[in-house]
């Protein structure tokens, strides 16, 4: 701090070190690269569904003919690569790693890709495991990229964090169910988005209700939803509620998540696209 520092930086003329922005700690992306927005799909707890709607996103806004990807940053819980019936190992060269590509093109990057054995068990420490995933950024190639969405894993631990601080983020989407406690878990979430400057797109239920096969009506199963509440209190948008279906789960099983007719998620394409 200078000698004559009147501690109102507004008039002051010292150049000292407490007159400068905070270093950034955005990590730059290959050289290679062209990414040019990211969404990360959040939850405060596991179990939710934060895989399957961080892939109906990128499906989603495929078929709206954007260039998109996923990074996998569920290191120890990778699902990404068995929903697009993904089994090759990523190849690479002096210039990164390359993402492998989906039947339909879009560009995914998951650890289960990198691995001899997709059931070996990642037994990381947290450090290792947030290299990880800035690696993922940095040393892969991803090419041109509209929408890169990003696969959180649960809870607001290492790895969330190093998504928050080291990723050009521009928004995050948050998955919840309809179950109380969920409620409270998601809260958290919102929380940490706030204390980190994120900007929140809105939410997303997933497992909301079932459709009776006979009459069509709509049953909770979970008992009454409240994310219409916690959207209100906090001032987010509701962009989706998925219900239980048997046919979304079977193409996961195969595959084939890209086969899906559904537009479950088209509202929050159309939140992701106003970005």
């Amino acid at each position: 701090m200078a000698e004559n520092c009147t501690h109102d930086c507004s008039t002051c003329g010292a150049d000292c070190p407490s007159k400068k922005q905070p270093e950034s700690l955005i990590e730059p992306q290959n050289a290679l690269s062209n990414v040019k927005k990211v969404i990360g799909v959040v939850s405060g707890k596991g179990g939710v569904g934060k895989s399957l709607v961080t892939s109906l996103l990128a499906v989603e806004m495929s078929r709206r003919g954007y260039k998109t990807a996923v990074l996998d940053a569920d290191i120890t819980g990778p699902s990404i690569p068995q929903i697009f019936g993904l089994h090759e190992r990523a190849q690479g060269s002096p210039d990164g790693i390359y993402p492998v590509i989906t039947k339909t093109g879009i560009e995914v990057m998951s650890v289960n890709l990198l691995l001899e054995e997709e059931t070996a068990p990642v037994v990381w420490r947290g450090p290792v495991i947030a290299g990880t995933v800035k690696q993922f950024w940095t040393d892969v190639v991803w090419n041109e990229v509209d929408y890169m969405f990003v696969d959180m894993p649960p809870g607001t631990g290492d790895v969330p964090l190093t998504v928050f601080q080291s990723l050009p983020l521009d928004g995050i989407v948050i998955v919840s169910s309809p179950q109380e406690l969920v409620s409270m878990i998601v809260k958290k979430a919102a929380n940490m988005a706030g204390m980190m400057n994120i900007n929140v797109l809105g939410l997303v239920e997933n497992m909301s209700y079932a459709v009776c096969p006979d009459c069509g009506k709509h049953i909770e199963v979970f008992g009454k939803s409240h994310i219409d509440e916690t959207a209100a209190e906090y001032g987010y948008n509701v962009l989706g509620k998925l219900p239980f279906d048997h046919r979304l789960a079977a193409l996961c099983d195969k595959g084939a998540l890209e086969l899906c007719e559904e537009t479950y998620l088209a509202t929050a394409a159309d939140a992701i696209e106003k970005i």
